[in-house]
């Protein structure tokens, strides 16, 4: 259909639900880190549609993947085993500490899945689960009950019981929570909706051994970490803790609609055919896109590069903040997830960045009312960074 974004946008705002802030934009193709809207404007993108298209736009053995098996199986239904799902799980269990998976379409949906499997171990007295304030799990009923941000919590109460959360970085304060009627803990290794917060790794051995003295069960929510993001298949590598429940959905088909669920035969054993399903979790044309994404990622050298290049990532935004101490205080991050730490005169200015960066062809965006989150394809070269880094250096040296 043609048309440019005017037109698009005059159509959309007369159907949809207004639940998103959308940019006046309609992308209409991408490749690699660069997309094109109907006007024919292009933009380096270093957002990836919020850290899902890990291997950039259209990647060549993923669109092929695509295609492939589209044309010969598109669903059947979880009453029948496939072959795309059987060797994606596979994978997963072959390059993590797990030995059964469960497929969803999304990360909230791999997120109910764990907190149902907590409490289904955990037995009918043992069924709340301890998250960190800042933390961001979903949009569903329970993971939204389980985000430990309130504004996402607002005109939705009651929200359903068992989810309280401790502050964040705080030890005792997680501690103090913990009674006879809690099943897990459940936590990101870095929180990106709220900032790009990293938890250290010594606060993730002290919940470790909080939740092995106290028969708990340690959640990871991988979702924006895992696949690759942070130079590593899954967060948890780096950080020496192993959990004993993991999700993942994002990146893993790098733009098709998938999530998965992690864990050992021993929790697993808890799930019992009708204990739960997912109508479309783990769809072929899905699975064989992670399959093929997988298979890049894991390829010698994929991670290296990750981390390589974001340690030039980190460098570069550290100098920025130097450069400009009125607007930033620093960067933090791991692999390919970095944030510029503003200061309060930099979050007043906050969206003003993002929107100037827009205008320049730029796609970043602001996270937690605290940073500029980059989080660009895993594949973004260092000259394609150095164009981003030019970028925020022009727009904030206007504003300054």
């Amino acid at each position: 259909m043609s048309g440019g974004n005017s037109s698009w946008i005059a159509r959309s705002n007369q159907v949809f639900i207004a639940t998103y802030n959308r940019f006046p934009t309609v992308f209409v193709k991408g490749q690699g880190c660069v997309l094109e809207d109907a006007d024919g404007q292009k933009y380096l993108d270093f957002l990836a549609g919020i850290a899902v298209c890990s291997l950039g736009h259209c990647h060549p053995e993923v669109t092929r993947a695509i295609c492939e098996q589209a044309a010969k199986l598109v669903h059947v239904s979880n009453l029948f085993h496939t072959q795309p799902q059987t060797e994606l799980a596979e994978l997963l269990a072959a390059h993590s500490f797990a030995d059964r998976v469960f497929f969803g379409n999304s990360g909230a949906e791999a997120n109910e899945a764990a907190i149902k499997l907590a409490r289904k171990y955990s037995g009918e007295d043992r069924f709340e689960i301890i998250s960190l304030a800042g933390s961001f799990h979903g949009r569903t009923l329970a993971t939204v009950a389980a985000t430990g941000q309130p504004k996402f919590h607002q005109g939705f109460e009651p929200l359903p019981a068992g989810f309280l959360h401790a502050e964040f970085g705080d030890i005792a304060a997680l501690e103090e929570l913990i009674s006879p009627r809690t099943c897990a803990i459940l936590c990101e290794p870095l929180q990106g909706e709220s900032g790009v917060r990293p938890l250290e790794k010594e606060y993730l051995e002290k919940i470790r051994r909080l939740c092995d003295g106290n028969s708990l069960l340690l959640i990871f929510d991988e979702v924006q970490t895992g696949i690759g993001r942070t130079g590593t298949l899954f967060a948890y590598e780096q950080l020496g803790v192993v959990p004993d429940i993991l999700t993942s959905a994002k990146a893993l088909a790098n733009g098709l609609p998938i999530g998965a669920m992690l864990t050992t035969d021993k929790i697993a054993a808890s799930f019992t055919v009708g204990s739960h399903a997912s109508t479309f979790g783990g769809n072929p044309v899905a699975a064989a896109a992670a399959v093929a994404t997988m298979k890049v990622m894991l390829a010698d050298g994929f991670f290296a590069e990750v981390r390589s290049k974001g340690e030039y990532l980190a460098e570069k935004l550290s100098g920025l903040a130097a450069k400009y101490p009125k607007f930033a205080l620093g960067q933090r991050g791991l692999g390919l997830i970095q944030g510029l730490v503003l200061t309060q005169a930099g979050i007043e200015q906050g969206q003003t960045i993002v929107q100037k960066l827009f205008e320049r062809g730029v796609l970043i965006n602001f996270a937690g009312n605290a940073v500029l989150r980059f989080i660009p394809p895993l594949v973004v070269s260092r000259d394609e960074i150095d164009i981003l880094v030019n970028a925020v250096d022009r727009v904030l040296s206007e504003l300054a």
